[in-house]
């Protein structure tokens, strides 16, 4: 009875706190960035995923998403919404949106702009500046962190924060 009631209990926790997974890259150039793209694009668990964005400015972020957009089937051009705030994609199989919230001067915005329904739908959510949304925005899935090195490479952490997380670095 003890034993059941510990193993009961495990999965309980199992369930609701996964365990974190990180992993680091290097991408040496642009192709590199392309290439960790298209294979992001492979996993089915990015269909209903969130991937919060982080990096400074000119780190890659706009040209990561326009590399994963595009070997997700995404015709035409791909606009950073900088100023839109987000941009959507309707393709046959996947509602995607991309969001930039580095223009937000305050956290609450968010929630003025009415995204709690964009974020409670299927589909691939892109988060870039997500720390400008503060506690408003859901947790993602997976946390992807580019830094600049002085050579120009880009440092690359990437952070499971869900089980949709875990089956994207899986």
């Amino acid at each position: 009875m003890i034993d059941l009631t510990i193993d009961l209990m495990t999965d309980l926790i199992t369930d609701r706190f996964h365990t974190l997974i990180v992993k680091t890259s290097t991408w040496l150039d642009e192709a590199a960035t392309q290439a960790f793209a298209q294979n992001l694009a492979t996993r089915a668990a990015l269909g209903h995923a969130t991937l919060a964005l982080h990096g400074d400015l000119g780190a890659g972020k706009t040209t990561f998403v326009r590399y994963l957009l595009q070997a997700l089937g995404v015709a035409g051009r791909i606009k950073s919404p900088t100023y839109a705030v987000v941009e959507p994609y309707t393709l046959a199989h996947l509602n995607i949106w991309h969001f930039d919230f580095y223009r937000f001067n305050d956290p609450n915005e968010w929630e003025e702009a009415g995204f709690r329904e964009i974020f409670a739908s299927p589909g691939l959510k892109l988060v870039e500046w997500p720390e400008k949304a503060g506690p408003h925005l859901p947790q993602a899935d997976l946390r992807v962190a580019i830094e600049v090195r002085a050579d120009d490479t880009r440092a690359l952490t990437l952070s499971a924060l869900s089980p949709t997380g875990e089956a994207l670095l899986a």
